[in-house]
């Protein structure tokens, strides 16, 4: 799908229970490169080593820039997964997790950090793309065109 535009309405091609994992960083000094810097290295190994090892409940990523934040959106198969992944002692997030616990009592505020979980179940999404490339939850997924999900927001969450 790349980046190009897909031409018409396409909904998000996602069955059943979605979790939506909400993740970021906030630059409270830019020139604090020593406290944000390692935290911004993190998440691209973990994204890796997810994307090396599929099964591991991650279905996509879609990152968004602000001025001052770094903001990723993950679609994860099951809470179940995204939090066996996060407490695995053998995988990239717990060593990164207690690095970052150390920067930030040294930080002393410098970057902050933060996320939020949501376990959406079936029939409590929906989703619309016009003219526009594999973002979000349809990037994740795959798309079809509306029609197949219904032509109404209403329609589409009762097909879920």
């Amino acid at each position: 799908m790349g980046d190009r535009p897909i031409a018409g309405r396409m909904t998000a091609d996602a069955h059943g229970d979605v979790v939506v994992f909400l993740i970021g960083m906030r630059f409270n000094s830019l020139l604090a490169v020593r406290s944000w810097w390692p935290v911004a290295r993190a998440m691209p190994r973990m994204l890796r080593e997810l994307s090396r090892e599929r099964g591991q409940g991650l279905l996509g990523v879609q990152a968004l820039l602000g001025p001052r934040v770094l903001y990723l959106v993950q679609y994860w198969e099951s809470t179940d997964k995204l939090f066996a992944y996060a407490s695995a002692a053998d995988k990239e997030h717990r060593p990164a997790w207690a690095a970052f616990n150390r920067r930030m009592r040294e930080g002393r505020g410098k970057v902050g950090f933060w996320h939020e979980t949501y376990a959406v179940p079936a029939g409590g999404y929906e989703s619309v793309y016009v003219n526009m490339p594999a973002f979000g939850l349809g990037k994740a997924t795959g798309v079809v065109p509306v029609g197949r999900r219904g032509e109404r927001a209403a329609e589409r969450l009762k097909a879920v």
